[in-house]
């Protein structure tokens, strides 16, 4: 048997490398995907080997991330209830599509993953599974029984390893866990459990990689242009970049001033509350600059109805349905949305905030012509109209009124 393992390195996924292995009798391939996360990524080829692994990739999928997931997403304005960029969740699917196209390269039987039977992401992992190779198995030890007993906790891991002779760094107490890309990093369990403590407090400062507080930022603010071409991102003050590029700009810009910090109690796929703490301060940049050059150049009924799907797009791909034809068919609309989504934005950057600061597009619907309280020389709108125009939307809110009003005289 031939199994392809989603491999980090650390404590759980080298304890998974060796444990799979064993139990089935299996060759392991080790299967690492760079998604910007900034882990060492030097001498996990040996690392991976050494613990039992007869091949391992390695894989730069930065831009393609950037391009094909983060910036989609963001045309689509997705935000999941109301607060959280989807940071992990966007990354999951294109790790999985990876792991899938090794797993087929190398003729693997199945892929294994070390999510925890409690999350969202064996939810995302297994759906891309799904939609993208239904022949291949899916190995999820945390959902075994048989895996449970055996390692409790970390304590258990660590002693493993130990007698495995598995190279790992690792502590018994883990004080919350993290998950870092492109996009965000997240902050979750131990410690963040209790949804009274405040991370955002002056003692918490040190666990903050991407940001500085917002009371430590800079006090005087910084401007910061960015170009938009139907719909995307091109360049950051001037400069033309891609979309890995942008993002690495605004992640730059944005952890300066201390924007993209949020602190939620959510609601899982699988039933439960959990409590995450995110920064994401491109991609907060890139959101509120977006959502600015639509106000500009997007028709308001596209606008409108677009923006009724943005609860159902983010649900989709916080729930793993990343290549579902329901969100395949929603991105098709958002992309004819996005055709005139054109123009620049300037925001203003300033201790935690994203302040708009000036927009313009060579394709702007706005007419200061016929919006400006003076005479209007183009003579495009008579205000003479809309007395009839309110007359007739009137109309049903006077006749309910006459109606319920008269039987409630009969009361």
């Amino acid at each position: 048997m031939k199994i392809v393992l989603a491999y980090s390195g650390g404590l759980d996924t080298s304890v998974l490398l060796s444990w799979i292995k064993d139990k089935y009798q299996a060759e392991m391939i080790a299967f690492c995907a760079d998604v910007g996360q900034e882990e060492e990524l030097k001498g996990l080829n040996a690392k991976a080997k050494k613990t039992g692994a007869s091949k391992v990739y390695i894989e730069d999928l930065r831009e393609e991330f950037a391009t094909d997931f983060i910036f989609p997403m963001m045309q689509a304005g997705a935000i999941y209830e109301s607060q959280y960029f989807l940071g992990t969740s966007i990354a999951r699917p294109l790790i999985a599509k990876a792991m899938i196209d090794i797993a087929r390269k190398e003729k693997a039987d199945a892929v294994a993953h070390g999510a925890t039977g409690k999350g969202n992401d064996q939810v995302r992992f297994e759906l891309t599974a799904a939609a993208l190779a239904p022949e291949l198995q899916i190995i999820a030890p945390w959902r075994d029984a048989a895996f449970r007993a055996e390692f409790p906790g970390r304590a258990e891991m660590i002693q493993y390893c130990a007698d495995k002779k598995i190279p790992v760094e690792a502590s018994a107490k883990k004080p919350y866990s993290m998950d870092r890309n492109l996009l965000h990093i997240s902050y979750e369990a131990g410690v963040m459990e209790d949804p009274w403590m405040d991370a955002f407090a002056p003692e918490n400062k040190a666990m903050f990689k991407l940001s500085v507080s917002p009371e430590d930022a800079p006090d005087k603010p910084e401007y910061v242009t960015l170009d938009f071409v139907q719909g995307d991102c091109v360049a950051v003050n001037g400069k033309r970049l891609s979309p890995l590029g942008v993002m690495q700009a605004l992640n730059k810009l944005g952890g300066k001033h201390g924007v993209g910090r949020v602190d939620m109690v959510e609601n899982r796929f699988v039933g439960m509350k959990s409590r995450g703490v995110y920064e994401t301060p491109g991609g907060a940049i890139l959101y509120f600059a977006h959502r600015q050059m639509e106000t500009l150049t997007m028709d308001r009924e596209v606008m409108h109805l677009r923006d009724s799907l943005i609860p159902k797009y983010a649900e989709l791909v916080y729930y793993g349905f990343w290549y579902a034809p329901e969100r395949l068919a929603l991105q098709a609309l958002v992309t004819e949305s996005q055709k005139n989504v054109t123009g620049t934005v300037k925001v203003k950057l300033y201790k935690g905030n994203i302040m708009v600061a000036g927009r313009k597009s060579p394709v702007s619907l706005y007419n200061p012509d016929i919006a400006t309280m003076e005479a209007d020389p183009t003579k495009a709108y008579n205000q003479d109209d809309a007395t009839g125009f309110i007359r007739l939307q009137g109309l049903r809110l006077k006749v309910a009124s006459q109606v319920h009003g008269a039987q409630k005289k009969k009361k």
